[in-house]
């Protein structure tokens, strides 16, 4: 199986580290975004790549090259401006026409989950399957009794009933029919799919997903670094 790697964004909230480098290739720990997700799949036994690149897409392919520095093998489909996440995989059909599904991830998040779940739950009336993850709180969050006395303080909790898009998907082939030349699929391909009953959800419990968009973000990765041991990429 192949798996793409959308990395052609600007990443403008994260200025000026991407003034000179695309945000994918921001390093954290010591080592760039992409790497860590190179290392994550190819331990799940995946070892082609497509890089969707764009925006000093000289600097990712100066970097990996055909991939055999790192075990891999990867082709690269450039965008010579911005389409969006669908027409950015659509624009790349003719690297992905001979496959029969394909993994998709977004270039900035970091993870441990595993791809095999989403494998197991695409079923045949489906197109792809989203991983989702708990909701992190962007917030801190005060329980109170019913006297208004506060009881406790909880830094930034996981809101486990509630669902967010992780940013990894396992697509079928045909996927490729329902997207936009350009846009964002998030946008435009998967509330139709939804709507069509033709898209399914794996949750994910216990998995440590990071989306990196702002310094904080870069901030919280350094500070537990090592917490995981071998279970997570840093």
């Amino acid at each position: 199986m192949k798996a793409v790697i959308l990395a052609g964004g600007y990443g403008k909230r994260l200025r000026p580290y991407t003034d000179e480098i695309p945000k994918p290739l921001i390093k954290v720990g010591g080592k760039p975004i992409i790497e860590y997700q190179v290392e994550w799949l190819r331990r799940q036994g995946i070892d082609r790549f497509l890089f969707l690149v764009g925006y000093k897409r000289d600097k990712i392919m100066e970097y990996f090259g055909d991939g055999s520095r790192f075990n891999i093998s990867i082709e690269y489909s450039i965008e010579e401006e911005p389409l969006g996440t669908g027409g950015a995989i659509k624009n790349a059909e003719k690297y992905l026409a001979d496959e029969e599904m394909f993994l998709v991830v977004n270039g900035d998040i970091l993870t441990d989950l595993r791809i095999l779940p989403l494998y197991n739950e695409l079923s045949e009336d489906a197109i792809g399957v989203l991983a989702l993850v708990p909701l992190p709180s962007p917030f801190g969050v005060i329980e109170v009794d019913r006297y208004n006395y506060i009881l406790e303080f909880r830094e930034k909790p996981i809101l486990s009933e509630y669902w967010i898009n992780a940013g990894v998907y396992l697509f079928k082939r045909e996927i490729l029919n329902h997207l936009p030349h350009k846009g964002d699929i998030e946008r435009t391909t998967f509330p139709q799919l939804a709507r069509d009953r033709r898209l399914k959800g794996v949750k994910y419990q216990g998995v440590f997903w990071r989306s990196i968009d702002t310094f904080k973000d870069i901030e919280y990765i350094e500070k537990i670094r090592g917490r995981f041991g071998e279970k997570f990429i840093l």
